[in-house]
Protein backbone atom coordinates (compact mmCIF):
# COMPACT_ATOMS: atom_id res chain seq x y z
CA UNK A 1 0.00 0.00 0.00
CA UNK A 2 1.79 3.69 -1.16
CA UNK A 3 1.11 6.51 1.07
CA UNK A 4 -1.62 8.51 2.43
CA UNK A 5 -2.49 10.16 -0.77
CA UNK A 6 -4.75 7.61 -1.99
CA UNK A 7 -7.06 8.10 0.92
CA UNK A 8 -9.60 9.78 -1.04
CA UNK A 9 -9.02 7.28 -3.75
CA UNK A 10 -11.65 3.79 -4.93
CA UNK A 11 -10.92 1.69 -2.41
CA UNK A 12 -8.18 -1.21 -4.74
CA UNK A 13 -9.08 -4.46 -5.58
CA UNK A 14 -8.44 -7.53 -3.83
CA UNK A 15 -5.05 -9.24 -4.16
CA UNK A 16 -5.02 -13.07 -4.11
CA UNK A 17 -4.86 -13.92 -0.98
CA UNK A 18 -3.96 -11.11 0.85
CA UNK A 19 -7.47 -9.94 2.43
CA UNK A 20 -7.60 -13.21 3.72
CA UNK A 21 -4.17 -13.24 5.48
CA UNK A 22 -4.70 -9.36 6.78
CA UNK A 23 -7.94 -10.14 8.24
CA UNK A 24 -6.44 -13.14 9.89
CA UNK A 25 -3.50 -11.20 11.23
CA UNK A 26 -5.92 -8.41 12.63
CA UNK A 27 -7.55 -10.95 15.00
CA UNK A 28 -10.82 -11.34 16.10
CA UNK A 29 -12.71 -8.19 16.02
CA UNK A 30 -11.11 -6.16 14.10
CA UNK A 31 -13.90 -4.67 12.36
CA UNK A 32 -14.52 -2.93 15.58
CA UNK A 33 -11.17 -1.94 16.62
CA UNK A 34 -10.67 0.12 13.34
CA UNK A 35 -14.24 1.85 13.12
CA UNK A 36 -13.64 2.42 16.98
CA UNK A 37 -9.82 3.82 16.54
CA UNK A 38 -11.36 5.82 13.27
CA UNK A 39 -13.91 7.21 15.44
CA UNK A 40 -11.00 8.79 17.80
CA UNK A 41 -8.90 9.63 14.94
CA UNK A 42 -11.21 11.91 13.40
CA UNK A 43 -12.61 13.60 16.70
CA UNK A 44 -8.75 13.91 17.48
CA UNK A 45 -7.48 15.11 14.58
CA UNK A 46 -10.73 16.26 12.03
CA UNK A 47 -11.00 14.50 8.61
CA UNK A 48 -8.73 16.44 6.68
CA UNK A 49 -5.68 15.24 8.73
CA UNK A 50 -6.67 11.47 9.63
CA UNK A 51 -5.16 9.07 6.92
CA UNK A 52 -5.95 5.40 6.41
CA UNK A 53 -2.61 4.72 7.79
CA UNK A 54 -3.21 6.40 11.08
CA UNK A 55 -6.35 4.62 11.60
CA UNK A 56 -4.94 1.36 11.17
CA UNK A 57 -1.73 1.90 12.99
CA UNK A 58 -4.06 3.23 16.30
CA UNK A 59 -6.13 -0.28 15.74
CA UNK A 60 -3.56 -2.47 15.41
CA UNK A 61 -4.02 -3.49 11.92
CA UNK A 62 -2.61 -3.58 8.73
CA UNK A 63 -3.77 -0.37 6.11
CA UNK A 64 -5.57 -3.37 3.41
CA UNK A 65 -7.22 -4.17 5.91
CA UNK A 66 -9.58 -0.98 6.71
CA UNK A 67 -9.39 -0.89 3.01
CA UNK A 68 -11.26 -4.40 2.83
CA UNK A 69 -13.47 -3.58 4.97
CA UNK A 70 -14.70 0.08 4.74
CA UNK A 71 -12.60 0.85 1.19
CA UNK A 72 -12.02 4.44 1.28
CA UNK A 73 -11.70 7.12 4.03
CA UNK A 74 -14.84 8.32 3.37
CA UNK A 75 -16.42 5.31 3.44
CA UNK A 76 -14.66 5.12 6.99
CA UNK A 77 -15.67 8.64 7.74
CA UNK A 78 -19.24 7.50 7.12
CA UNK A 79 -19.37 4.04 9.20
CA UNK A 80 -17.58 6.00 11.97
CA UNK A 81 -20.00 9.15 12.29
CA UNK A 82 -23.09 6.66 12.10
CA UNK A 83 -21.97 5.13 14.96
CA UNK A 84 -20.98 8.35 16.80
CA UNK A 85 -24.70 9.67 15.30
CA UNK A 86 -26.47 7.06 16.70
CA UNK A 87 -28.22 8.43 19.82
CA UNK A 88 -29.91 10.96 17.64
CA UNK A 89 -30.84 8.37 14.88
CA UNK A 90 -33.67 7.39 17.63
CA UNK A 91 -35.37 10.70 17.35
CA UNK A 92 -38.23 9.41 14.78
CA UNK A 93 -39.22 7.11 17.03
CA UNK A 94 -39.58 9.69 20.09
CA UNK A 95 -41.89 12.12 18.24
CA UNK A 96 -44.12 9.24 16.21
CA UNK A 97 -46.57 9.67 18.18
CA UNK A 98 -46.82 13.12 16.95
CA UNK A 99 -49.21 16.31 18.04
CA UNK A 100 -49.07 17.12 21.24
CA UNK A 101 -46.23 18.74 22.45
CA UNK A 102 -43.63 17.26 20.00
CA UNK A 103 -41.97 20.37 19.78
CA UNK A 104 -41.11 19.90 23.42
CA UNK A 105 -40.37 16.33 23.58
CA UNK A 106 -38.24 16.79 20.01
CA UNK A 107 -35.97 19.71 22.10
CA UNK A 108 -35.76 17.46 25.21
CA UNK A 109 -34.35 14.82 23.03
CA UNK A 110 -31.72 16.31 21.19
CA UNK A 111 -30.56 18.63 23.86
CA UNK A 112 -30.49 15.49 25.89
CA UNK A 113 -27.81 13.84 23.23
CA UNK A 114 -25.84 17.01 23.29
CA UNK A 115 -25.60 17.04 27.07
CA UNK A 116 -24.22 13.76 27.59
CA UNK A 117 -20.27 14.13 27.20
CA UNK A 118 -20.35 10.60 25.82
CA UNK A 119 -22.12 11.24 22.59
CA UNK A 120 -21.36 15.50 22.95
CA UNK A 121 -17.42 14.78 22.10
CA UNK A 122 -17.88 12.35 19.00
CA UNK A 123 -20.87 14.92 17.51
CA UNK A 124 -18.71 18.27 18.27
CA UNK A 125 -15.75 16.50 16.06
CA UNK A 126 -18.41 15.77 13.36
CA UNK A 127 -19.04 19.13 13.36
CA UNK A 128 -16.02 20.40 13.03
CA UNK A 129 -15.02 18.25 10.24
CA UNK A 130 -18.28 19.14 8.65
CA UNK A 131 -17.46 22.81 8.92
CA UNK A 132 -14.00 22.78 7.45
CA UNK A 133 -14.04 19.75 4.75
CA UNK A 134 -16.72 19.06 2.40
CA UNK A 135 -16.44 15.51 1.49
CA UNK A 136 -16.81 15.52 5.31
CA UNK A 137 -19.84 17.92 5.17
CA UNK A 138 -21.53 15.68 2.17
CA UNK A 139 -20.96 11.70 3.83
CA UNK A 140 -22.67 14.22 7.03
CA UNK A 141 -25.33 15.25 4.90
CA UNK A 142 -25.85 12.43 3.65
CA UNK A 143 -26.34 10.87 6.57
CA UNK A 144 -29.12 13.38 8.20
CA UNK A 145 -31.08 13.67 5.20
CA UNK A 146 -30.84 9.64 4.63
CA UNK A 147 -31.33 8.18 8.32
CA UNK A 148 -33.00 10.99 10.31
CA UNK A 149 -35.36 13.95 8.53
CA UNK A 150 -36.48 11.68 6.07
CA UNK A 151 -37.50 9.27 8.67
CA UNK A 152 -39.09 12.26 10.88
CA UNK A 153 -40.94 13.88 7.83
CA UNK A 154 -42.31 10.30 7.85
CA UNK A 155 -43.88 10.79 10.79
CA UNK A 156 -45.38 14.72 10.62
CA UNK A 157 -48.68 15.02 8.96
CA UNK A 158 -48.38 18.58 7.41
CA UNK A 159 -47.74 20.37 4.21
CA UNK A 160 -44.13 20.08 2.80
CA UNK A 161 -42.82 17.86 5.91
CA UNK A 162 -39.36 17.70 4.65
CA UNK A 163 -39.15 21.00 4.38
CA UNK A 164 -40.72 22.02 7.94
CA UNK A 165 -38.56 19.09 9.36
CA UNK A 166 -35.33 20.92 7.63
CA UNK A 167 -36.26 23.86 9.47
CA UNK A 168 -37.00 22.49 12.92
CA UNK A 169 -33.53 20.67 12.64
CA UNK A 170 -32.36 24.01 11.53
CA UNK A 171 -33.36 25.73 14.53
CA UNK A 172 -31.95 22.92 16.96
CA UNK A 173 -28.43 22.92 15.02
CA UNK A 174 -28.32 26.86 15.31
CA UNK A 175 -28.66 26.63 19.21
CA UNK A 176 -25.93 23.55 19.52
CA UNK A 177 -23.35 25.68 17.48
CA UNK A 178 -24.07 28.96 19.91
CA UNK A 179 -24.02 26.55 22.79
CA UNK A 180 -21.66 23.36 22.40
CA UNK A 181 -19.46 25.05 19.36
CA UNK A 182 -18.95 28.56 19.50
CA UNK A 183 -19.80 28.80 23.30
CA UNK A 184 -21.84 31.77 23.22
CA UNK A 185 -23.20 33.47 26.19
CA UNK A 186 -25.58 33.52 27.86
CA UNK A 187 -26.60 31.02 25.51
CA UNK A 188 -23.42 28.49 26.31
CA UNK A 189 -24.56 28.81 30.32
CA UNK A 190 -28.03 28.69 29.66
CA UNK A 191 -30.51 25.90 31.42
CA UNK A 192 -31.16 23.59 29.50
CA UNK A 193 -34.64 23.53 30.80
CA UNK A 194 -35.34 27.54 29.91
CA UNK A 195 -33.57 26.69 26.09
CA UNK A 196 -36.34 24.07 25.29
CA UNK A 197 -39.29 25.98 26.91
CA UNK A 198 -38.10 28.72 24.68
CA UNK A 199 -37.52 26.69 21.39
CA UNK A 200 -40.40 24.29 21.72
CA UNK A 201 -42.99 26.31 20.55
CA UNK A 202 -41.33 27.41 17.37
CA UNK A 203 -40.43 23.67 16.42
CA UNK A 204 -44.41 22.99 17.42
CA UNK A 205 -45.34 25.64 15.16
CA UNK A 206 -42.99 23.69 12.30
CA UNK A 207 -44.12 20.57 12.71
CA UNK A 208 -47.79 20.79 13.53
CA UNK A 209 -49.76 23.82 12.01
CA UNK A 210 -51.06 23.90 8.65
Amino acid sequence: MTGGKDDGAPAPGRRRGRPARAEAEGGPGARERILAAARTEFAERGYDKTSVRQIAKAAGVDPALVHHYFGTKEQVFGAAIELSFAPALTMPEVIASGGEAVGERMARFMFGVWENPVSRQPLLAIMRSALTNETAAAVLRGLIERRLLQRVAGEVHVPDPEFRVQLAAGHLIGVAMLRYVIKMEPVASADTEEIVAMIAPTLQRYLTQP
